[in-house]
């Protein structure tokens, strides 16, 4: 089924697994990408954009190495903005907001006309490792696949948990299982382990949203890109996002719920990073403050679903549904 020995063997097919399976492919190397489901190539785990101080600057990097990811977001933008640009050049930050359906499209369809890559759809549960030397992989159907080299882009489904207020179930991301295995066998072999935490806001339907509330926040007038490529153009046509705050009721109805947060009552451990603290983190830290921003962003050019970007949250879903009411 499998040819004796690829090249490379990526498993993950986020974002940075894509990138890593297109840069080995387009280098002539015999390349395999290993996913759970092959529908989800790619996927916009979190918000919907690309981009963002000092990321902006990572994905045009990345496109003069020739990647993907400076392609695919030109070309399913819905609206782009140059950030930090009250600084100087150094510090401006492209940022584009995705239609999410479309990114995910898009990055499937250009590693499908990447020669040199073969994609598999199933868990992988293991490392063939002999002699202090990963040599392949071996899946969930007790398949074993050789390479010579193994790149592990496995992002949050090692063993993933998600926490709902008092509710915690296994999972790499809603609606998808976890994976297992191969962190028990990296420890086999001397690694070390730990657990990290990061949230994601709830969405809503754009339908039931009262926009004459909010500050409208449009795109560039003058819109750049990510690509270098010149048959990369610029967006013509954009859709705009919307701010709007916190309130001090909001604030109060969520900590309604903090006795019953993971985040507070120790059935979360692990870190969370500085750039994203979750609602709940910033009212507890930053109490004196009656409000906190919150960007309403569009997942698509068609779709009702949006992203309240700054709601980031592990409540319980009653508590979340009634601050979010209260915005």
């Amino acid at each position: 089924m499998f040819i004796n020995q690829y090249d490379v063997i990526v498993v993950g097919a986020g974002h940075a697994g894509a990138e890593a399976a297109a840069a080995a492919a387009n280098m002539g190397c015999s390349t395999l990408l290993i996913t759970m489901n092959l529908q989800n190539i790619a996927q916009m785990s979190c918000n919907p954009a690309m981009g963002g101080i000092a990321k902006g600057q990572i994905i045009r990097e990345i496109d003069a190495l020739g990647g993907y990811s400076g392609i695919v977001s030109d070309k399913t933008a819905i609206q782009f903005k140059m950030l930090n640009k009250s600084k100087g050049p150094a510090m401006w930050s492209p940022r584009v907001q995705s239609d999410r359906m479309r990114f995910a499209e898009e990055w499937r369809l250009m590693l499908e006309q990447t020669p040199n890559l073969d994609f598999y759809q199933e868990m992988v549960s293991g490392l063939l490792i002999e002699n202090d030397t990963i040599i392949g992989v071996k899946t969930s159907l007790g398949i074993s696949i050789k390479a010579k080299t193994v790149v592990l882009t496995n992002g949050t489904f090692l063993n993933g948990l998600i926490h709902i207020g008092e509710k915690q179930f296994g999972g790499g991301r809603a609606g998808e299982s976890a994976s297992f295995g191969i962190t028990e066998d990296l420890i086999q072999v001397g690694f070390e382990a730990g657990r990290m935490k990061t949230g994601t806001p709830p969405r809503v339907d754009g339908r039931s949203l009262d926009y004459s509330k909010m500050v409208e926040q449009p795109g560039d007038k003058h819109p750049h890109k990510f690509s270098y490529l010149q048959q990369i153009k610029p967006l013509t046509v954009q859709k705009s996002c919307y701010m709007t705050y916190t309130s001090n009721l909001v604030h109060d109805q969520l900590r309604e719920g903090f006795d019953r947060s993971p985040m507070f009552n120790g059935r979360i451990k692990s870190i969370g990073p500085r750039y994203c603290p979750s609602i709940e983190d910033k009212i507890n830290r930053f109490a004196d403050k009656d409000r906190h921003q919150l960007f309403v962003e569009p997942e698509g050019w068609n779709t009702v679903e949006v992203y309240v970007n700054g709601f980031s949250t592990s409540l319980p879903e009653d508590i979340q549904f009634k601050a979010l009411r209260s915005v």
